[in-house]
């Protein structure tokens, strides 16, 4: 089947088999590998994009369900520049391995483009289905906050 997406604002046209998931096509299908695959059943988070400005695990997604849709991925997230949550995660220490960071960040620009001033427990509450093995979350929430204080 073709599927027609516009991904981090390009629009990209392609052939893919039905049951190709949105990660795999992101990955494999554009080398977007900046969108992790880290559980296959959407617990881990770290397959976070936006789709249409709303944050999304696209491990449980089919490529085929976005036709048409806009996609914005870690790689999207910035124009050359650090975005915000890039730089607060770089300043404020919220990565140590790097593996769940992306998805991190797709889901905390998801919380700021709606609450431009989340509290500490809105941005935990936020950030629940992201899992992070190595930071004990305190460094991220710190991130969060430092981006919503650059992005006003």
């Amino acid at each position: 089947m073709k599927v027609s997406v516009n991904v981090n604002g390009r629009q990209v046209d392609r052939d893919i088999e039905d049951r190709t998931l949105l990660v795999h096509f992101l990955r494999e299908d554009l080398n977007l590998t900046g969108t992790h695959v880290g559980c296959d059943t959407s617990g881990c988070g770290a397959c976070t994009v936006l789709l249409n400005g709303n944050a999304v695990k696209s491990c449980t997604l089919l490529a085929a369900q976005v036709d048409g849709e806009k996609i914005t991925t870690i790689e999207g997230l910035s124009n050359g520049e650090l975005h915000p949550l890039q730089e607060g995660f770089k300043e404020e220490h919220g990565l140590q391995c790097g593996f769940c960071t992306p998805g991190m960040i797709m889901t905390s620009a998801d919380l700021l483009s709606r609450n431009k001033q989340p509290n500490e427990q809105e941005i935990r509450e936020a950030l629940e289905g992201n899992f992070c093995r190595c930071t004990g979350y305190h460094n991220i929430v710190r991130a969060v906050k430092y981006a919503a204080e650059k992005m006003t």
